[in-house]
């Protein structure tokens, strides 16, 4: 996925002759707290809504104002990892995509950015959740993809998730089965650390049995 793929086309640019109350309108109306600044094509920079929130002259266009510019922004073809790098290095909620001459092409919004992220993890298919401790020298996704094809389900998404100074690393694995017991059953033969398990097959009355009976394995 690149950057121009998540352009969210209706939010407009804003330009130096629009007022503050314009721009602050604009904001809440795509409830970001960021809009870049746009010169015909030329992208001058992004303004906040802390540039903004004190002024008291609502009419007075924002290309009068001192305002404390930042200019973050990504190129149409990287990747769409450097465009969430910048959503959390930066703290934006919108970041302008250019193209190879450095003309202004649109923005991806946070709101964007969560609808894609949701999507590439799968949050929304019905299915479980194992999250596995392993040595980074154990990583291989390949065997973790046979243990839960063993069970006739597949993975739907997985991430991972290192610490600081150590050698253990966190992986997530998201399948397309809720009841996950002989995933999980299988996992634990083969030795690997089980740190916590998600589905929704225990809303029911017997669920305190099912996890006790799950803990008493755990304990044999």
């Amino acid at each position: 996925m690149l950057a121009f793929e998540l352009i969210a086309n209706a939010v407009p640019p804003v330009h130096t002759s629009d007022s503050v109350q314009k721009v602050m309108e604009r904001m809440a109306e795509f409830r970001l707290l960021h809009l870049p600044i746009v010169n015909e094509l030329q992208f001058l920079g992004l303004v906040s809504e802390d540039d903004l929130i004190e002024e008291t002259d609502y009419n007075a266009p924002i290309g009068s104002l001192a305002l404390s510019l930042v200019n973050p922004y990504v190129l149409e073809d990287q990747h769409i990892y450097d465009v969430i790098r910048l959503f959390y290095e930066q703290q934006l909620s919108a970041v302008p995509v250019l193209n190879a001459q450095h003309d202004y092409q649109g923005l991806i919004s946070i709101n964007t950015m969560n609808e894609y992220f949701a999507k590439l993890t799968s949050v929304s298919a019905p299915g479980g959740i194992i999250v596995l401790e392993i040595s980074n020298k154990n990583n291989s996704l390949a065997h973790m993809a046979q243990v839960v094809e063993s069970d006739n389900a597949q993975v739907l998404s997985s991430y991972v998730r290192t610490f600081p100074d150590s050698t253990r690393m966190e992986v997530t694995l998201k399948v397309n089965k809720q009841d996950i017991s002989n995933i999980v059953a299988t996992f634990l033969r083969y030795e690997y650390d089980i740190k916590a398990t998600f589905n929704f097959t225990d809303h029911n009355n017997n669920a305190k049995d099912r996890f006790d009976s799950f803990m008493n394995y755990l304990n044999l």
